[in-house]
């Protein structure tokens, strides 16, 4: 099957590219659209552009000569879009810049797609797949159901049913479903709502092969550095103070990254047209308690390994929870999302099969042995990868 990833030099993006390679072999082909912004890192993706497998094309998913030129020459079954400005702050701070690449974008993609995939009778090639990948943000806030900020074990027995991991926890009695309306409370859950919005139009006006993915919080290898885990373990390194919003009680379902890989995938494969999808990790965590599990296993990891403890600026002394600070809270911060994936795995037989307290070790010790990933983004060498790399070719 041909993949055309759009984002793919993003997190998600690269992590589905190298999960694709990995499980599929030589029975997939990829082609990587990526505009390499701010998070677009092409060098994740290093070993992976030396295989014949995949080719690369560094373009902006609003160009529609090139979009119109790739599906022309490249002819992908499907299309995954993960291509999109995706920082609430940033949001926050600019909203323009989101509603261009999150809703043009998408608009401007299917309109492509359309074009290289329909039949004069209006019907579409067979095997033809548009999947937009999207955010549990679109729902809009959940209450916390507990006022002490305690949470409560709730049982996921189709979980296991799937294969995954039955641990999960939870702040309320509330989920959000496919069903759940759509009320997004930020500039950047808003772009995206429009685009899901488009997306489904499309579907109910055109026929268009579509679907949905709306997943909680990732986390894993390759997330941009500004991100609450990668922003936490880097200050944690430096001695240098933990920013939490508020009271930090704010809850977010978490899903390894590795997880939400395989569910786009099985969702491409063997999802129903037309429909959406949710994709969570049956994991609900406050942020304060998150940042304090960094400071936890950082130590950990430098007090049992000497290669780690000279990753600290202060060697001598082991982080602790007194780094934490609390900063003004982001206006319109949501309280608490929490993802009902039921119909994910009761439909596909999909679960997550990383549990917290695996991930966010395995998640730690990444970025403390990838230092000069981490540094090349800091320092804004990442964005030099491409020209060094194709400049001239």
């Amino acid at each position: 099957m041909k993949y055309l990833v759009t984002g793919g030099a993003g997190f998600i993006g690269t992590n589905f590219v190298k999960y694709i390679l990995q499980t599929h072999g030589r029975q997939a082909q990829i082609c990587v659209l990526d505009a390499l912004t701010y998070a677009g890192n092409l060098s994740s993706l290093h070993d992976e552009l030396q295989s014949e497998l995949i080719s690369f094309v560094h373009a902006d998913i609003g160009d529609r000569e090139a979009v119109d030129r790739i599906l022309l020459e490249f002819k992908p079954d499907y299309v995954v879009n993960f291509a999109a400005e995706s920082h609430v702050d940033r949001s926050i701070d600019d909203p323009g810049i989101f509603l261009r690449t999150n809703i043009l974008g998408t608009q401007n993609l299917m309109d492509c797609c359309r074009k290289a995939w329909q039949n004069p009778d209006g019907s579409y090639m067979p095997g033809k797949r548009f999947l937009q990948v999207s955010t549990d943000e679109v729902y809009g806030s959940l209450l916390r159901d507990i006022p002490d900020g305690r949470r409560f074990d709730i049982p996921h027995p189709l979980c296991d049913a799937a294969g995954g991991r039955s641990e999960s926890t939870a702040y309320g009695n509330d989920f959000f479903t496919e069903d759940s309306p759509l009320q997004p409370r930020s500039p950047y859950s808003a772009s995206k709502a429009s685009a899901d919005m488009l997306v489904l139009a499309y579907i109910h006006t055109y026929g268009f092969p579509a679907l949905i993915t709306r997943c909680s919080n990732n986390y894993g290898p390759y997330q941009f550095p500004e991100k609450l885990i990668p922003l936490i373990i880097n200050n944690v390194l430096q001695n240098k103070p933990l920013p939490v919003y508020g009271d930090g009680r704010n809850v977010r379902d978490w899903l390894y990254v590795d997880d939400h890989c395989a569910a786009i995938d099985t969702v491409l494969r063997r999802g129903r047209l037309g429909e959406v999808y949710n994709i969570g990790g049956f994991n609900e965590k406050q942020n304060i308690d998150i940042v304090g599990m960094i400071i936890d296993e950082v130590a950990r990891l430098c007090n049992e390994n000497d290669r780690y403890r000279a990753l600290l600026a202060e060697p001598d002394r082991l982080p602790d929870r007194s780094l934490i600070t609390f900063v003004k809270d982001r206006p319109g911060h949501d309280a608490r999302y929490a993802i009902d994936p039921v119909k994910t795995a009761t439909e596909l037989g999909w679960a997550p099969r990383i549990p917290f307290a695996e991930g966010l070790p395995r998640t730690v010790r990444w970025y403390l042995d990838q230092r000069k990933w981490v540094t090349d983004i800091v320092d804004g060498d990442y964005q030099m990868y491409y020209h060094k790399m194709y400049s001239g070719r």
